[in-house]
């Protein structure tokens, strides 16, 4: 049975007045339309710009508009050839999904699907989302139900590029909101190096008079004393520990009261060895052999050579200081355009990972139990000088299988202002 539609077109007074030659001109349609015929309502489905299909009630096809050509690169004639269309269409792992959507519309139901994927002609799998209703005759008998079948691929591609997106901005919000607590813990740190570094400056300045004081006296008398008397070497020993007494104060004033220096050009892979050897004496009272393969370029930046060998030397001095007797401690350079870097790997026990936030803080040592253990003001020194001139210090460490602490420098620092005015 055909569906009749009846339009009433209320004429008013303006209407009247309408063009005779349009007036004649729509008459035909309002007649057609009137009576029912069938090719207009034929081609409005046939140029539904979505992929439509009608179905019997039991799920036969009976009808297919052209645009499934246009989808799906298969024509009326084929769809309407194919057993169990649609599913030859769709992709092995949805069909399942859409014979329970066919089951559904058959029980005259509607609703629009989850999202498949069509093969169309070429072999590519498209997207496709589908809706379906049941068809009635006027009186209320079940005619069947309508299939329309839309092409959302693009829709897709653009919902998965927002989701890329929103996860890259994540991401970004995650690395930034990381860096800023980096940043706000640094600034504590600072803070606190503040406050320690007046308190610091405050004892090394006290302790400094008397010591001077001390060592004028003491060496009086020991200059009065012969070498062979019976005590002189508790003498040697006196006079050891006022030296590092005195080093000790000169640490604390260099770590917060860093007097600037004028950069020099010196060769790099000489640096180094001078330091090795300078740590030969403690690597064999500790049995710890200490590799390094010079460069032959002989690697030459504009740096504080003073401040390097000693950024160098705490950290292969450390290095040894970790290792276990029969160890070695390797110490590499590398370079690229913009920076040198030395690797000083040791293979001791590694830094705990509890220990790790806190190995540059000031007076902090893993060597207590020592010793020779010192104030634990050595990584802190070398941070604070490595930074002043551009650099940094990387640590990476395994527990039981060692670190590596790598020192990383810029070719050259400039002078600063003040020296270059002097």
């Amino acid at each position: 049975m055909v569906h009749v539609f009846r339009w009433e077109l209320p004429v008013s007074a303006p209407q009247e007045r309408i063009d005779s030659t349009k007036d004649a001109m729509d008459r035909p349609i309002d007649a057609a339309i009137a009576n029912g015929d069938q090719r207009w309502f034929r081609a409005v489905a046939d140029y539904t710009y979505d992929w439509e299909s009608w179905h019997r009630p039991d799920g036969r096809l009976i009808w297919v508009n052209p645009a499934v050509e246009r989808i799906t690169g298969y024509s009326v004639a084929e769809c309407l050839a194919m057993p169990d269309y649609p599913l030859p269409l769709v992709a092995p792992d949805d069909r399942p999904s859409v014979i329970a959507i066919l089951a559904a519309a058959r029980d005259q139901t509607s609703g629009v699907s989850p999202d498949f994927r069509c093969l169309i002609r070429s072999g590519q799998a498209r997207w496709m989302s589908l809706a379906w209703q049941p068809m009635y005759e006027t009186e209320g008998g079940h005619l069947g139900y309508r299939t329309s079948v839309r092409d959302v691929t693009e829709r897709r591609i653009l919902r998965e590029q927002l989701r890329l997106h929103a996860e890259h901005l994540e991401q970004l919000v995650q690395e930034r909101t990381a860096r800023v607590r980096q940043l706000e813990q640094r600034q504590r740190q600072m803070e606190k190096l503040v406050a320690l570094g007046q308190l610091a400056a405050g004892v090394a300045h006290e302790i400094n008079n008397p010591l001077a004081g001390m060592r004028n006296a003491f060496e009086l008398i020991k200059s009065t004393l012969p070498s062979e008397h019976e005590h002189y070497e508790l003498l040697e020993l006196i006079d050891k520990e006022i030296e590092r007494i005195s080093g000790i104060t000169h640490k604390m004033y260099q770590l917060y009261k860093r007097a600037p220096q004028r950069p020099d050009e010196f060769s790099f892979t000489q640096c180094v060895q001078e330091v090795i050897f300078m740590l030969a004496n403690t690597s064999d009272q500790r049995q710890v052999p200490l590799n390094f393969a010079p460069y032959q370029d002989p690697v030459r930046v504009t740096l504080v050579e003073g401040e390097v060998k000693q950024i160098l030397y705490n950290l292969i001095r450390n290095a040894i200081q970790a290792s276990p007797r029969g160890e070695t401690v390797d110490v590499r350079l590398d370079h690229d355009a913009k920076e040198i870097a030395v690797h000083v790997q040791d293979y001791g026990p590694g830094i705990p990972d509890a220990i790790m936030p806190r190995i540059f803080d000031p007076f902090f040592s893993t060597k207590q139990a020592e010793s020779q253990a010192g104030m634990g003001l050595g990584l802190s020194v070398s941070r604070s000088l490595i930074e002043a001139m551009g650099g940094r210090i990387e640590v990476s460490s395994t527990p039981g299988r060692g670190s590596l602490f790598t020192a990383i420098f810029p070719w050259r620092v400039d002078p600063i202002q003040e020296e270059i005015d002097e």
